[in-house]
């Protein structure tokens, strides 16, 4: 098969293509032909050698969508329509840079859809973030007011479409003015982010926002905790800026008073099928949409990595196996 394979740290061009042996499934596990994958920051940070886990060499990649090829266990019937993401993907074991890829059935989950592959690759680790920082991480409800800091990312996207989904006011950040026009069809209001927007989102509410994620990184979260209203929730999701730390952290001088701070990171166990398969239906009805960006071909991955590194793709970066 032909699969992306990453010797050494570095940057976008050690992302090879190699022709490498198809993995053989035993008892528990699942071969997928995948179909297609969705770019994750976190597979940037793992190409570069910063990531706390993973070895060299491997095969990248947190999430893949495809067909079972082959699943002795019997847990899913071969041609099934599949996703799968986390539990070691990419890190501990090869993942979804490839035509084929081999997981645990834990971390693989059916559903049905004639939606086009290229939107289908961009739906499972967005979603099970998304939605995982909007139920466990903020416990979000109709009626209330959340903030997206870093809302023009895939994750902020699908966040805001789940939020609106439950009645929710959103608030999004963007740095840049020219992508405004773009997040205003996704929130109830668009703050230019300069680093410093917890009195423009005062502003909008009445002492501050109930639930907010933090997608952008440790050098905006404490701004973020600033916008969030007493007894509000704030969720660490992502880290767009690749700033993970908080230097000498003190939490009475950091924490506004009364206001919490959670954090949220899942994997295929934590995105239930039925909201994976709603979620699809939505998007084949129209109701709502799935915010993909560019689609690559495998070949193209270089480039894909380097858009991403930029910061060149508003919504979710999707890679084409075939």
């Amino acid at each position: 098969m032909r699969a992306v394979v990453v010797t050494q740290p570095g940057p976008p061009d050690v992302l090879q293509i190699r022709d490498v042996p198809t993995p053989k499934p035993t008892p528990g596990q699942v071969l997928i032909s995948v179909e297609a994958f969705g770019l994750n920051r976190s597979e940037l940070h793992s190409r570069r050698g910063v990531a706390d886990n993973g070895t060299f060499p491997r095969i990248p990649g947190i999430e893949a969508t495809g067909v079972v090829a082959d699943c002795p266990g019997g847990e899913f019937e071969v041609g099934t329509q599949v996703v799968t993401l986390m539990g070691g993907m990419g890190r501990e074991f090869d993942g979804g840079y490839a035509e084929y890829t081999c997981v645990p059935a834990s971390n693989v989950i059916a559903f049905d859809s004639d939606l086009p592959w290229a939107t289908l690759g961009a739906i499972p680790e967005m979603l099970q973030t998304a939605y995982g920082s909007l139920t466990t991480g903020v416990d979000g409800h109709k009626g209330q007011t959340l903030l997206i800091r870093g809302g023009t990312s895939s994750i902020g996207l699908a966040l805001a479409v789940l939020a609106r989904r439950r009645d929710m006011r959103v608030i999004s950040t963007t740095r840049q003015e020219s992508r405004r026009e773009f997040l205003e069809q996704y929130a109830d209001h668009v703050v230019i982010d300069d680093g410093d927007i917890a009195d423009k989102v005062r502003a909008l509410t009445d002492g501050g926002v109930d639930g907010a994620v933090e997608l952008v990184g440790a050098n905006t979260l404490r701004d973020t905790l600033r916008a969030t209203r007493t007894h509000g929730v704030v969720c660490f999701t992502g880290m767009l800026s690749d700033q993970w730390t908080i230097p000498d952290f003190y939490p009475m001088d950091y924490l506004p008073n009364g206001v919490r701070l959670t954090a949220y990171g899942g994997s295929a166990t934590d995105l239930p099928p039925a909201v994976l398969q709603d979620f699809i239906d939505d998007v084949a009805t129209g109701t709502i949409s799935v915010p993909v960006a560019k689609t690559y071909r495998l070949d193209e991955i270089v480039e894909a990595h380097t858009d991403m590194e930029n910061g060149a793709l508003t919504g979710k970066g999707v890679v084409l196996t075939r």
